[in-house]
């Protein structure tokens, strides 16, 4: 299970940083944003994925820092298959935003299990 663990937060932080930095520097991101109707929370959008992408890293060795990290990650996402669903778009289109949901809500809760364990 602690290789799982290590692997979801490979997955989850490099994606959020990839993802982060594209809310803040794309013109294709900026496009979506306004597409949701978002546009003025595009940059608060990526700078909080890049600062839950780097949460996660700093969280492999201060577990409560893992905990508010993949908590924050997993409410955006939330927000964001709230988002995709309201624009009505496809289950594929969602579907990236939902397993990135299931990714942080295993993180947080296997960290969690490690500080009750303590």
């Amino acid at each position: 299970m602690a290789f799982a663990y290590g692997a979801a937060i490979f997955l989850s932080a490099s994606l959020f940083l990839f993802y982060g930095l594209l809310c803040l520097f794309s013109d294709g991101m900026e496009a979506e944003f306004e597409r949701f109707g978002l546009s003025r929370y595009r940059r608060l959008t990526g700078s909080l994925e890049v600062l839950g992408a780097v949460g996660l890293v700093v969280g492999i060795f201060v577990t409560e820092v893992i905990l508010a990290a993949s908590a924050g990650l997993a409410l955006l996402m939330v927000l964001g298959i709230i988002t995709r669903i309201r624009v009505r778009d496809s289950f594929l289109e969602t579907l990236p935003a939902g397993i990135l949901l299931l990714v942080n809500l295993f993180i947080f809760f296997y960290a969690w299990d490690m500080v009750r364990a303590l």
